[in-house]
């Protein structure tokens, strides 16, 4: 099986991935884009109707990890290490937010990720991230 497949395998069984409603969009060459529609079961403010921060950070972690096991070179299996995420602001209410993420450089041991996060204003980021990753039973 292809390493595109694998990471979509990933992605379809991750339980929250399902509750959270995220959508693969691409898988490719250490680039993963994954859009999350907007829910009202996601609202972390329901005066303003803003996503909660917590969705956000688990639709870029997936897309991160994603992109890491779609990469030519990457592994059978990664896991978070570290994932710094600044949000510049909150994402606009009914908008669905996107995700890509390019895995840049990849180690024996670690890949590393960066990844924005945005909604119908594509020029304004709601956030953005660096991460590294686990690099287990790589090819």
């Amino acid at each position: 099986m292809d390493k595109v497949n694998i990471a979509r395998q990933f992605i379809q069984a991750i339980p929250h991935a399902r509750d959270l409603g995220l959508e693969l969009i691409t898988l490719e060459d250490g680039v993963s884009v994954i859009s999350m529609p907007y829910d009202e079961k996601l609202v972390g403010n329901p005066a303003t109707g803003v996503i909660h921060g917590g969705a956000v950070s688990a639709l870029m972690d997936t897309c991160s990890g994603a992109a890491v096991m779609c990469h030519p070179t990457g592994p059978a299996g990664t896991a978070t290490i570290d994932l710094r995420i600044d949000y510049m602001r909150s994402a606009k209410p009914g908008d669905t937010i996107t995700a890509t993420a390019t895995c840049y450089h990849m180690t024996r041991s670690v890949a590393f990720v960066r990844v924005t996060a945005v909604d119908s204003d594509t020029d304004n980021p709601v956030a953005t991230a660096t991460g590294a990753f686990t690099v287990e039973g790589g090819q």
